[in-house]
């Protein structure tokens, strides 16, 4: 139940978060020769297991916690439906159980020369133009894939928002991407008691094909 977020048994420490072995070895790598380049590569979120990502859902669901639209302004949930707050919360949040955070082979990252970690706030701002995390992206647009690294979400082709931040280690991330069960997932969600049950698992299949299988083709 791996790709589910529901065992991490499998996964390796490092910078303080859990990763899949290789792609654990493949992050070193690449962060050496990030450092050649001036910029200091570092994890800000690895793996994230079930009830992490359930927590997080319930309190955006329930208004604890911003919810953001496409250009990072916070929403109002007021007078909005189920399936309306459902829609603006995958924006920027992956639905518990489909979240490729569950993997290990996922991560976002930052260039610590540039910004504290308490000072991120992970918006497009601070990887474009000017932003503090701007040399960073640019460097891996050009090498992340010469350690097997690629952004899975990208403009125009996947689901989930672009997000400049976000890695995904394609060696292993495709094959659990091509083992992925949606009846599984199904189950995780029925035991679980995250907000709006009934109104994801009505749209299960859709959701799933939209958030999880619709996500940028790794390098060839």
């Amino acid at each position: 139940m791996a790709a589910y977020g529901l065992n991490s048994s499998h996964l390796v420490e490092h910078q303080g978060h859990k990763l899949e072995r290789r792609t654990r070895d493949a992050f070193i790598d690449m962060a050496r020769a990030a450092d050649c380049y001036g910029v200091t590569l570092q994890l800000c979120s690895g793996y994230r297991d079930f009830k992490r990502q359930v927590k997080i859902w319930n309190a955006k669901a329930n208004g604890k916690r911003p919810v953001l639209d496409l250009k990072s302004q916070t929403v109002s949930l007021k007078g909005k439906s189920p399936n309306e707050i459902i829609d603006l919360i995958l924006i920027w949040s992956a639905l518990p159980g489909a979240s490729r955070h569950h993997w290990g082979t996922d991560i976002d990252v930052f260039d610590a020369t540039g910004i504290e970690q308490g000072d991120l706030q992970l918006v497009t701002a601070e990887y474009s133009q000017g932003g503090p995390c701007a040399k960073l992206h640019l460097w891996l647009l050009e090498h992340a894939a010469d350690f097997g690294f690629y952004f899975p979400f990208q403009q125009g082709l996947s689901g989930v928002s672009p997000e400049p931040w976000h890695l995904s280690y394609y060696p292993v991330s495709s094959d659990i991407l091509e083992s992925f069960d949606v009846e599984c997932l199904k189950q995780t969600i029925i035991d679980s008691d995250i907000i709006f049950k009934n109104e994801i698992l009505s749209r299960l299949p859709a959701l799933t094909q939209e958030y999880v299988f619709k996500v940028a083709p790794p390098p060839e």
